[in-house]
């Protein structure tokens, strides 16, 4: 899939893209969510994203633009698992390529989580018809971070 407007590209990442979909977790993580707490070390994330495109029960989807990686996705059967974009690439229809491409992989609907103080993550999802379902505590979550499950199905 190609959204032309953008010149933004989804394609099924490879094994030489872990090294960068660790950059852009990182970074987004970061950028939108500098309060989280991590429990993870970087290597550690890295090393753990630098094996994901081979190691998922599902698919991981890569953006691109310009040829660089700019953004992710992990789409499992029923499960939106992860979706970032580089912080320099927001707003340039990034996060929607990866999301349309989602749908289409997943054409019956899927949930996600995403934490409750991540406002622009739960507007994003909410312009692209997601309801959310419940809110918890976060005891759940590595992070401990108060969440919200999502949905998406097709209208």
């Amino acid at each position: 899939m190609t959204a032309r407007s953008t010149g933004v590209s989804v394609r099924d990442a490879r094994a030489g893209d872990g090294s960068r979909i660790a950059d852009v977790f990182l970074a987004a993580r970061h950028t939108a969510m500098p309060w989280l707490w991590s429990p993870r070390t970087e290597e550690e994330v890295r090393w753990w994203f630098g094996g994901l495109p081979v190691r998922t029960d599902g698919r991981v989807l890569v953006a691109e633009r310009d040829g660089a990686v700019v953004g992710f996705a992990e789409v499992l059967p029923g499960e939106l698992n992860h979706l970032y974009v580089d912080p320099d690439a927001q707003g340039c229809g990034v996060g929607s390529a990866l999301f349309a491409r989602a749908t289409e992989l997943e054409p019956t609907g899927f949930e996600l989580w995403t934490f409750q103080r991540n406002a622009p993550a739960r507007a994003f999802y909410a312009a692209r018809g997601c309801v959310e379902l419940y809110e918890t505590d976060g005891a759940d979550n590595e992070e401990r971070e108060p969440d919200v499950r999502i949905a998406w199905a097709p209208a």
